[in-house]
């Protein structure tokens, strides 16, 4: 496993943008598939995006396709979350994962919940 640690949430205004940052330690980075999830108050932990090599591999939900953009550095143990044109409802505490073979079907990914798993960072969005 690998220990994750996630920055650059914040309060931003509704079409603003955020970056998040997810650093990882260890030396098997780049064997992992990097992945984020939010939680909103009250409701269960979702899927938002998953990068498994490179940006030619890429899965995104549907509900922020187009908007949010995920990268990594391999060089810097480092995934990002690029969050644009935000809107109340990205309102959740962000996590980040690391998985060797999660499992990916359509526009989800599902990462082992007994995996690797960052303590998350708070991104609100106000209207």
């Amino acid at each position: 496993q690998v220990q994750l640690v996630e920055s650059g949430g914040g309060l931003v205004q509704a079409g603003g943008s955020l970056r998040l940052s997810c650093v990882a330690s260890g030396r098997t980075f780049s064997t992992y598939a990097m992945g984020w999830f939010r939680q909103a108050p009250k409701k269960t932990r979702e899927f938002v995006a998953a990068i498994i090599r490179d940006a030619n591999n890429t899965v995104y939900a549907d509900s922020v396709k187009g908007r949010f953009t995920i990268s990594r550095d391999n060089a810097k143990n480092t995934a990002y979350l690029q969050m644009s044109r935000l809107n109340p409802e990205d309102t959740a505490i962000y996590v980040c994962a690391a998985d060797p073979k999660p499992f990916c079907s359509g526009a989800r990914c599902y990462f082992d919940a007994y995996g690797s798993w960052g303590q998350g960072t708070q991104v609100t969005v106000s209207s």
